[in-house]
């Protein structure tokens, strides 16, 4: 099948040469070819460039983007899309003055949504996030991370595995799944921490990791939650069964988590609220991405990732969605771009570079995805006509997506 599309008004993060992620400066810069051409073959990109050039082509499918810009995918490296109901009377209690960490002390937060998880069947959960991975899907987003984290026993964690693989196996995105049983200790290791951490250890990873349903590992290291020295502990046990740490970190509080991330060569930390100095020059010349969640914050009105900081300093920057029940019910990386623009002091070119190129390296999937290169996947956005990129975040609380098209086809 070979697709062409043709009079595109702008073709954006276009790369000769693929790279992995942009840092620093770099990400101000975002390659674009105006008045452009895309063939793509199968599910691949195959050629790009200015009209004057384009050759002639057979096409089995043309596509005319006249006053359309095309730009690669989202790509969301942290989700936690596969979940049971929602935390509905929670927003309202923190409308009413509770702070999340006060919902979490009153058996809500997390603990909530475990309980309704492990009540609830596989295929009703499948169900559940099959809609969600949709809805996302149709905002433009062509590769997903899905943490487990809501079940905090074997079988919920199991459970919620299985159904990230069954999204993987019946859906074209790109699906990576991380092991999240160090999301916060079930009510009855309350006084008996060690033992939930042995659990995780001894039994949850050695069997995760031989059904291989996980990619990668992560834990919630925070006040209240998994201390450093048992972030560590998990981490270890993690890569010693091939998976590869990707860990919450700073988000209320700046504790060392970040730290301790950087030394096991964790591909990312995530949240990044509250950074300090020290955290940020932990992370220079490391292969850790940084990653900001700023729908979070919107949503639970706590500080933003201080973008121009980390960007001044040399490092790269990730966006992803955090899509969840409790802290961030939305999975549009659209609003995600424009929040970051709004809040972050982030520039249209930094934000986009954020959530394609640097997105797919906080997945570990840069090779395939997340930039206009021949050989990667044909994962695109065709927007509505607009009059540049700048309508993206500028318009924020409009859909300006026409097309999305998923290994070269329109969803």
């Amino acid at each position: 099948m070979i697709t062409l599309i043709t009079n595109i008004q702008e073709l954006l993060q276009v790369r000769e040469t693929s790279v992995s992620k942009v840092s620093g400066a770099e990400m101000a810069i975002l390659p674009t070819i105006k008045n452009a051409f895309l063939l793509l073959k199968d599910d691949l990109i195959s050629d790009f460039g200015s009209m004057e050039n384009l050759p002639e082509i057979n096409a089995d499918h043309i596509i005319d983007a006249t006053g359309k810009v095309v730009l690669p995918s989202w790509c969301d490296s942290h989700t936690h899309i596969v979940y049971a109901g929602n935390r509905e009377q929670e927003f309202v209690d923190r409308i009413n003055g509770f702070s999340y960490e006060e919902i979490a002390n009153r058996g809500g937060g997390i603990l909530n949504s475990a309980k309704k998880l492990n009540e609830t069947s596989e295929d009703e959960i499948y169900e559940q996030s099959k809609l969600r991975l949709e809805e996302v899907m149709h905002l433009g987003t062509g590769a997903v991370e899905i943490k487990s984290g809501y079940g905090l026993t074997i079988e919920g964690e199991l459970k919620m595995l299985r159904v990230i693989k069954k999204l993987a196996a019946h859906y074209p995105v790109t699906i990576k799944a991380t092991f999240l049983g160090a999301h916060a200790f079930p009510l009855h290791y309350k006084e008996n921490k060690s033992g939930y951490i042995n659990e995780i250890i001894t039994k949850m990873i050695p069997e995760i990791a031989q059904d291989k349903l996980a990619d990668y590992i992560d834990v919630f290291c925070e006040t209240g939650y998994f201390s450093v020295e048992e972030t560590e502990q998990i981490m270890q046990a993690g890569i010693q069964f091939g998976l590869i740490p990707k860990i919450h970190v700073n988000q209320f509080n700046s504790i060392g988590g970040l730290q301790a991330a950087v030394k096991f060569k964790a591909l990312s930390v995530d949240h990044l609220e509250i950074m300090n100095p020290e955290d940020i020059e932990a992370l220079k010349n490391t292969e850790t991405m940084p990653v900001a969640l700023p729908s979070c914050s919107y949503f639970l009105s706590i500080p933003y990732t201080p973008a121009r900081e980390m960007i001044k300093a040399g490092l790269p920057l990730a966006l992803a969605t955090d899509f969840n029940p409790g802290s961030t019910p939305s999975g549009n990386m659209n609003f995600v771009v424009a929040t970051a623009c709004i809040k972050m002091k982030m520039t249209p070119e930094e934000a986009i570079n954020a959530a394609t190129i640097n997105g797919a390296y906080a997945m570990g999937i840069s090779e395939t995805h997340g930039s206009i290169t021949k050989g990667k996947k044909a994962n695109l956005i065709i927007t509505k006509p607009i009059s540049s990129y700048y309508q993206i975040p500028y318009a924020f609380g409009s859909n300006l997506i026409e097309n999305v098209l998923v290994n070269g086809k329109i969803l």
